[in-house]
């Protein structure tokens, strides 16, 4: 079930579906395919805010380190943790402050991976604002898990969509 567009209020903020979707398909189900889809609508219809961006950039690349593209994983965390770095530590009804720091230890990491390796390991996103944890917890009712996960970098409708679109030009 795709989530709906329109907001779930909280006594204290608005929270839009595809945020609290983003979150229950990050905290919960670890599917940051999913995550990438369902924000990269979001920071579209933000004017590509660059809060959700670097939000988005962390789920792409905890994608890309599963898959074992490091390279592609060490550039969307860089980016990731330049765009969350301007932000307060608890922005969006969220710890982000604990997340920039697991981002910068992950890219530490990652950027020693050579003589170093070490295993791979999710992230979670703590969510600091009560009405947020509600709305997330009632949000994770109707978010249906994606089964089986995508764990590998393939292809999906919207891509062969747009291939189509461009070279019928």
């Amino acid at each position: 079930m795709q989530p709906r567009k329109t907001s779930i209020r909280s006594p204290i903020m608005p929270y839009d579906e595809l945020y609290l979707a983003f979150l229950v398909y990050f905290n919960r189900d670890r599917d940051y395919f999913e995550c990438h889809e369902v924000m990269e609508e979001l920071w579209l219809s933000k004017d590509s805010d660059p809060l959700y961006k670097g939000l988005l950039q962390v789920a792409v690349g905890l994608f890309h380190v599963r898959d074992d593209n490091l390279a592609g994983s060490l550039k969307m965390l860089r980016s990731a943790a330049s765009k969350l770095a301007v932000y307060p530590p608890d922005s969006l009804g969220i710890n982000l402050g604990k997340l920039r720091d697991e981002v910068e230890q992950y890219i530490a990491k990652l950027s020693h991976d050579e003589e170093r390796p070490f295993d791979y390991y999710d992230l979670t996103i703590d969510i600091v604002e009560p009405g947020l944890a509600q709305a997330v917890a009632e949000a994770s009712l109707q978010v249906k898990k994606n089964i089986p996960l995508q764990l590998r970098r393939q292809r999906g409708p919207k891509h062969e969509l747009r291939g189509l679109l461009k070279d019928n030009r």
